[in-house]
């Protein structure tokens, strides 16, 4: 009947229930009392109804199965309320929400949390010795965040009160666990020893438990975040000192032959070395990943020749503004550049830009030397090395992280005929277009 619904919604909707029938049938019964041609059978048969009610209504509010519910409702509040303050680590904002919230859900009269130094939150009795930001000052705690282990503490002198205060007299020193060290702790405190059973001391280790591993998943989440900055270093500082080199070179031998062309370059050269380095942190409208590219291309046409490099794009207004990760078309151009450019002839780039739904892809394609298949296949293998590999893998991953599993990129070649290479970004047309 309950199927849909929680325990706990269970026992409420059954406790709610029972209550009504037994208030109404209270009400009943006064209103038989005092009337004097009341009926006996009829105030017997609400009577019984009104204690079968009541013994109902006590069964449950007695259960263990619903007290359980009841306490694992609570928890899953709480948990859900620590992972929302979390959402941007552990620091003294998210730690002060912390405490605060985990103060009346237990019987301590005073929660704090420390990172390995100092104090980070602190909520309750003798928050006015216990500043955010003030050093750690309890030896327990060292030594906890020292071993790892949880320790209970008997005494105010213990805790390092001063001596004056007399409100708090013991403590549950709980250790903040990441990967295998402690991190930090989380600290409950009592009136009295006798206030810390086993009950509190479990309470004080699953939530202890509980908020290392949210700290664990903030963690890992900066160190993707972190992995995913370098990675893209390591992709930006592929516009290596050759690239350097033969640009400056370019650009002087203009300096002499066409000082006019020369300028515009060495303003062109500046622009994307600047814009190089502000595109390093976020997604950046398409039509700016396409100017870059341009730009880029601009210096390769300069020292190679049109006659030798051209490259033509195709991207629809309405897409120009959708968001893409910045360094995502510009190093597969490059790439065509350094590894297709024919002996003779002319190389054709090619890129182009569509909508599929809410889906956006983007092709670059080009008609110069192609690769073999064991070529094509290795360089998206995890551990390629080459230039060509390393951008190829990061560019997916990135796709992948901003766009999810359903996004890919794709990479066919034939020796001789040339190299597409095609972007597939799921649901990158849903959002509103960037108008920068």
């Amino acid at each position: 009947m309950f199927s849909h619904v929680s325990r706990h919604t269970q026992y409420l909707l059954a406790e709610a229930a029972f209550a009504f029938v037994a208030v109404i049938a209270a009400v009943c019964m006064i209103v038989m009392v005092i009337d004097p041609m009341r009926n006996m059978q009829l105030m017997v048969a609400v009577g019984t109804i009104f204690t079968i009610s009541l013994i109902i209504l006590i069964r449950l509010w007695l259960d263990p199965d619903r007290i359980r519910a009841v306490q694992s409702n609570a928890v899953l509040k709480l948990a859900s309320k620590m992972a929302a303050s979390m959402s941007g680590g552990l620091n003294q904002t998210s730690a002060q929400e912390i405490c605060e919230a985990l103060l009346p859900a237990t019987s301590a009269i005073a929660v704090a949390i420390t990172d390995e130094r100092v104090i980070i939150g602190y909520a309750g009795s003798g928050k006015e010795y216990n500043k955010q930001g003030s050093p750690i000052r309890t030896v327990a705690t060292h030594a906890t965040i020292d071993d790892g282990k949880m320790r209970v503490l008997h005494s105010s002198s213990e805790i390092g009160f001063p001596e004056d205060h007399h409100i708090i007299n013991a403590g549950i020193v709980a250790p903040l666990i990441v990967s295998g060290k402690a991190v930090g702790t989380l600290k409950f405190y009592y009136p009295r020893p006798r206030n810390i059973n086993e009950t509190q001391q479990s309470i004080a280790a699953g939530f202890a438990e509980l908020l290392s591993t949210q700290v664990a998943a903030s963690a890992l989440e900066e160190q993707k975040k972190l992995a995913t900055s370098m990675e893209l270093k390591a992709l930006q500082s592929q516009i290596n000192p050759h690239f350097l080199f033969n640009t400056i070179n370019t650009i002087a031998s203009f300096v002499r032959t066409d000082p006019d062309k020369a300028r515009v370059l060495l303003r062109e050269f500046a622009t994307f070395y600047r814009r190089t380095l502000e595109d390093a942190s976020d997604l950046i409208p398409l039509s700016r990943e396409i100017d870059q590219t341009q730009r880029y291309l601009t210096f390769e046409i300069a020292r190679f020749g049109e006659e030798r490099l051209q490259m033509e794009s195709d991207i629809p207004a309405s897409l120009s503004g959708k968001l893409v990760p910045a360094f995502m078309v510009q190093p597969l151009v490059e790439n065509s550049v350094k590894h297709a450019m024919p002996a003779r002839g002319t190389l054709h780039i090619s890129v182009k830009a569509w909508s599929e739904g809410d889906d956006l892809l983007i092709s670059i394609v080009d008609d110069g030397v192609g690769m073999s298949e064991d070529k094509r296949r290795n360089i998206a293998a995890p551990g390629s090395s080459t230039g060509l590999g390393i951008a190829v893998r990061n560019i997916n991953e990135r796709i992948l992280g901003y766009f999810g599993p359903d996004s890919y990129m794709d990479v066919q070649s034939e020796e001789g005929k040339g190299t597409t290479v095609t972007l597939f970004l799921k649901d990158c047309c849903k959002g509103l277009n960037n108008p920068s």
